[in-house]
């Protein structure tokens, strides 16, 4: 049986089987429920991120610098370092080590790695460690030694800043919720047992680093945190938990260490010197919020409070490894005129007297940060832009205000965070979250989810995402690699096979944003820009016999690979129909970049499957049925025919709906799961990576939101006609 022939799912389960079959809004609405529905929208994880010895480098490893930590290890000792990571579901992953002296590496307490001679020392290459992850917590234990030649150390991580950078979490029972590793001193003999479950730091007989301080709780002096500088402010915030059922007013009692002033949700009820005091909070059904402003005396600064009635406080967002209640942001300084309020959305960075600041624990060293550890709700990427941007035009379609909020709550979750996520790069080593945004290295960083961030703006002013759009502009117009003519290419890749070269695929990640920004910012430079690029790209890639695109430019070799990949040419047609809807009729390039359009409308036209499906390898028809390429001809040929683009209108109409009925029976199920689409990819001069190395994935963002919009603009076709699908 060949593969055009050969089903993902019995028919019977299809979405074209259901009484609804291919209606092209109750499609939309089932797979965009089920998106959702998977990926609900969770806020940032606060945790505790200690002062540490041991980083996180850009690449999203963890620095283990042995030498620089314990100067005085001797031969013969070694260290230990233990952590852990929550897995969802097993899986076989590629972390990266690089050993600067003797290093074994244990899982949930099995070896499974441990080094050589020339596997060690400064100018050792990494290595590629595959580990089985279970589901659940996997602990990791690192056992470092010193080398002959005096060094010791290691780097272990991820390794991918781009796919899964994970945070390990302190593996302790005393550490619980906090981020990071914890590390012995060097011993003179190995534990006694490797620790594999969570459990008390001292049952591995050993003292644990970093240190940690005792809580301030109900004493909270500021010197602590900030020093003792007269003159100095800081603004403190607790919370009542919602629920607490007051019927009198509440007394507060406590002293002030210096001067101090609290306001109970939004109004100032309370101002002390030094000494004690006492003051009443009104009763609040839905708890409450007091912020204390704090200034440093000549004795110091800070206070101590507890309620009379020996109710809770509560800090005001939940912070996985603190136990306190209080949150804490300073100093500022003398005179500033401060307002916590403010700074409560918790992505805001502040002004303070020694540079930018952020919210911190009570305990010195102990410091607030936020993390993405959703699955998707949050993240930034390339095939989320796309995802995200069929959910938001599906949202018009359909009239439903709910999917435009879900998409802008996920759009402002990176943009409101741009700042704070530079910072915290800067600060810690590697972003808790906006890992791509705040670490632009490619057009696949920033182009394609820039765009829909600018579309998302519309719906709603988001917080951030201007600042997000010029930072990406400036990337792709000043700093992308070029070639001598002006085309965009990878001078460095992702990996060494992918240094300098050209993919078809980076005109999705340039020419979208150009055109959007063009009309953020009211400058036609940046169309013109796409226009260029995309004819640049002609030059490079187009197969005139074949009338396709090939996917890669070899710029060392100084050829085209001529693999015929679908979703690669996918990305070159849709780029070139969001340019012909918004390039003048009457610009210069116009004419040129309808050309390039129609040759390519009638190459893929030639290569659609017998099932309305295009393949993995357009010019292979036993390579499998892809479904994120198949949307974008469909959306393709039906923004054309609408538009009036294309010479032969009916041909392509008919294209349209066949593909649809293809997806809607072939490649979409009866609940709205996606199959079939390619999983990302790398390159090669053979088809055969792209048919057999290449798979799909269920449900993979590179294809659900081009799908979503292959819908809308089949429907806008049929209404322009006159038709019903």
């Amino acid at each position: 049986m060949t593969a055009a022939l050969t089903r993902y799912f019995d028919p019977e389960q299809s979405m074209a089987g259901q009484t609804h079959g291919t209606d092209i809004p109750h499609v939309l609405t089932v797979m965009a429920q089920r998106y959702i529905g998977e990926n609900p929208p969770h806020a940032p994880v606060y945790r505790v991120s200690r002062a540490s010895g041991i980083r996180k480098l850009e690449n999203h490893t963890y620095s283990f610098p042995v030498n620089t930590l314990f100067p005085e290890m001797r031969a013969g000792q070694r260290i230990y370092a233990w952590a852990k990571l929550w897995i969802e579901e097993p899986q076989d992953f590629i972390f990266l080590m690089r050993c600067y002296g003797p290093a074994r590496l244990y899982h949930n307490g099995e070896q499974r790695f441990g080094s050589s001679r020339e596997e060690e020392g400064e100018t050792a290459a990494p290595l590629k460690l595959k580990i089985k992850l279970v589901r659940g917590w996997n602990h990791f234990v690192l056992e470092l030694a010193m080398g002959d030649d005096g060094r010791a150390g290691a780097e272990f991580g991820t390794g991918n800043r781009k796919n899964k950078p994970y945070a390990f979490l302190s593996p302790s029972v005393e550490r619980e919720g906090e981020e990071g590793w914890i590390y012995t001193a060097p011993l003179d003999r190995p534990l006694p047992f490797l620790p594999s479950t969570t459990q008390p730091e001292e049952t591995a007989g050993t003292a644990w680093y970093p240190e940690r301080s005792p809580s301030q709780e109900g004493e909270l002096r500021l010197d602590r945190l900030y020093g003792r500088q007269p003159g100095l402010r800081a603004v403190s915030w607790t919370s009542v938990p919602v629920g607490s059922q007051w019927s009198e007013a509440v007394t507060v009692a406590g002293t002030a260490y210096g001067p101090v002033t609290f306001d109970w949700n939004g109004r100032e009820v309370f101002t002390a010197e030094e000494g004690p005091f006492r003051f009443e909070l009104e009763p609040g059904a839905k708890g409450g919020h007091l912020v204390a402003y704090s200034t440093c005396g000549s004795k110091g600064w800070g206070f101590g409070l507890a309620r009379e009635d020996s109710g809770p406080w509560k800090a005001p967002v939940k912070v996985h490894g603190y136990k306190g209640s209080w949150l804490h942001l300073g100093p500022f300084a003398e005179g500033e005129d401060l307002s916590g309020e403010a700074y409560r959305d918790m992505s805001t960075l502040a002004d303070g007297a020694a540079g930018k600041a952020y919210w911190t624990t009570d305990e010195p060293g102990a410091f607030l940060r936020p993390f993405l550890e959703n699955e998707l709700f949050g993240r930034w990427n390339y095939p989320l832009g796309v995802t995200l941007f069929g959910l938001l035009e599906t949202s018009r379609l359909l009239k439903r205000p709910d999917l435009a909020d879900y998409v802008t709550r996920h759009v402002e979750f990176a943009t409101s965070a741009y700042a704070y996520s530079l910072w915290d790069r800067e600060r810690f080593g590697a972003a808790g979250l906006n890992n791509q945004l705040s670490h632009i290295d490619s057009l696949d960083d920033c182009g394609s989810f820039g765009a829909l961030a600018i579309l998302a703006d519309r719906v709603r002013p988001l917080k951030g995402m201007r600042a997000c759009a010029d930072d990406i502009s400036r990337y792709i117009m000043d700093v992308q690699d070029r070639m001598e003519d002006g085309a965009l290419y990878r001078r460095i890749g992702v990996s060494p096979s992918m240094h300098n070269t050209m993919w078809c695929d980076d005109m999705y990640m340039s020419v979208p944003f150009l055109c959007r920004y063009a009309e953020l910012s009211g400058d036609s430079r940046y169309v013109d820009e796409a226009a260029r690029q995309l004819l640049l790209y002609k030059k490079y890639l187009f197969m005139e016999d074949r009338q396709i695109m090939s996917h890669v430019y070899d710029v060392a070799a100084g050829k085209p690979s001529r693999t015929a990949w679908g979703r690669g040419n996918g990305w070159v047609f849709f780029s070139l129909a969001v340019l012909l809807s918004v390039l003048p009729e009457d610009h210069e390039q116009y004419g040129p970049i309808l050309g390039f359009y129609r040759e390519l409308a009638g190459g893929y036209a030639r290569l659609q499957g017998s099932c309305g499906l295009w393949h993995q390898v357009l010019t292979d028809p036993e390579s499998y049925e892809e479904a994120s390429c198949t949307s974008m001809f469909i959306y393709g040929f039906a923004l054309g025919v609408r538009r009036g683009w294309l010479d032969e209108p009916t041909l392509y109409a008919r294209a349209v709906l066949d593909g649809w009925q293809g997806l809607c029976t072939r490649a979409i199920d009866k609940h709205g799961n996606l199959y079939g689409v390619c999983k990302g990819s790398s390159w090669s001069h053979s088809h055969a990576y792209y048919k057999h190395e290449l798979g799909w994935n269920l449900n993979d963002t590179h294809g659900i939101g081009i799908v979503m919009l292959a819908g809308i603009e089949a429907q806008a076709m049929l209404n322009s006609l006159g038709e019903e699908a």
